[in-house]
């Protein structure tokens, strides 16, 4: 049976011994781990396709089976993305600040890691490797409960990493897995707070309410993205046209592709066709109000196109499927944000520059972009290496959460027979 108290403690004393590696020897690890990928690769598809044979199965949707899918070049990726990772500069120990008080006492503030995290995620086995790698170079032990729909996957890629963290003589349980898929090991975990030190769920908006409303640990709540992009009067078509697709189509199951486009009435005529025409060739479906409805109606024979139902802006669809609208101005598109969005990621396409600095200014999401794909909102594309999550909250991360997003500090002052008066 799964015993979270034993875990807890494993990864407790873990922590305390990764807190006092240096980064060579954090490095070696990750190099280590990295090796054992590519030499159980085989392995690691093997277990992969009974999860995709499970999953197709049960029924799961296109969407959730490409997240859940490693192919021979992801696998070759995994291994690629830990040896960024060894060159990425280490923030622990960092000095982020150094003074000397007026009594002579020199006040140093250097960062540290955060200790123990618990992470609970779906779907998407590469997240294993990507949460396990970053928490290793931050000196953080990991507790880690994945979806039952990637068992396979993710109980070989723990194994792998556990068997890289031998080969350096490193404890095995600073990476954990709770293999039980039992829900009833989700609320445990909520209540583990002795030993975890911060959670981080990826799933669903069920998920994220679970956790924030039951969990005795902090939460950092990431990962729903409903994307929107505005496209104002003073675009470039032909930049828009291949923004809006990139940001839907090149990986429509992850949470920053694009949910919902607004559209300008006055460049409506001309861009809408243009864009449902290209999204056409990979399948979109468009989910469109009565007025741009009315505008790619005669476009029925190229493109699908649907009315838009009553919640559908309100939904991250993780699929081929796009919300359209109009919207007077750029204020009218920042309201319609403010209403539907998880604030995670907003794009403007304009050429008007106080539109995009309005829409800059007004909108607080984790990342907001002018002229450029919601694709961006990524921690690889960001130079931060791989993510443990994308944080929509505004503490103590925002947005990717990288190597310094896993650290926090602690004061260190330096004295010489010092009393508190």
């Amino acid at each position: 049976m799964t015993d979270l108290i034993t875990m807890g403690r494993a990864a407790k004393a873990a922590s305390r011994q990764l807190a006092t590696l240096t980064t060579l020897q954090k490095n070696e690890a990750l190099l280590a781990i990295a090796d054992e990928i590519e030499a159980q690769a085989a392995q690691v598809l093997a277990e992969n396709e009974q999860d995709i044979a499970d999953g197709r199965s049960r029924g799961l949707s296109e969407a959730l089976l490409d997240r859940l899918l490693l192919t021979e070049a992801r696998v070759a990726g995994l291994a690629a993305d830990t040896r960024r990772i060894v060159d990425l500069p280490d923030p622990v120990g960092v000095e982020l600040e150094s003074r000397m008080l007026p009594n002579g006492m020199r006040l140093s503030r250097r960062r540290i890691p955060v200790g123990v995290l618990g992470v609970i995620y779906e779907a998407r086995p590469n997240v294993t490797i990507d949460i396990a790698t970053l928490c290793l170079k931050t000196g953080n032990a990991v507790i880690l409960r994945g979806g039952s729909e990637t068992l396979h996957s993710n109980l070989t890629l723990v194994r792998v990493i556990q068997t890289g963290l031998q080969k350096v003589g490193l404890p095995e349980t600073a990476v954990q897995y709770i293999d039980n898929p039992d829900r009833a090991l989700v609320a445990q975990l909520l209540r583990l707070d002795e030993y975890v030190d911060m959670l981080i769920p990826r799933g669903g908006a069920g998920l994220h309410k679970l956790c924030k409303e039951q969990s005795a640990i902090p939460v950092i709540t990431g990962g729903i993205g409903i994307c929107h992009i505005f496209v104002d009067e003073s675009a470039d078509l032909d930049k828009a046209v291949d923004i809006v697709e990139n940001s839907k189509v090149q990986r429509p199951s992850v949470c920053n592709a694009l949910d919902t486009v607004l559209v300008h009435p006055g460049i409506a005529q001309d861009f809408l066709p243009r864009m449902a025409v290209r999204l056409a060739q990979s399948g979109v479906e468009l989910r469109a109000t009565s007025e741009a409805g009315n505008i790619l109606e005669r476009f029925q024979h190229e493109a699908k196109v649907v009315p838009a139902g009553l919640n559908d802006f309100d939904q991250e669809w993780l699929s081929l499927t796009l919300g359209v609208h109009l919207v007077a101005d750029v204020e009218e598109a920042i309201a319609f944000i403010h209403a539907h969005t998880t604030e995670h990621t907003e794009s403007i396409l304009t050429n008007d520059w106080r539109n995009a600095t309005r829409f800059v200014n007004e909108l607080s999401s984790s990342a907001i972009f002018v002229n450029a794909s919601t694709r961006f909102n990524d921690g690889g594309q960001f130079g931060l290496g791989a993510e443990v999550a994308i944080s929509t909250q505004k503490l103590h991360a925002r947005g990717p959460m990288g190597l310094e997003e896993l650290t926090t500090y602690k004061w260190i002052g330096y004295g010489d027979g010092h009393v508190r008066p």
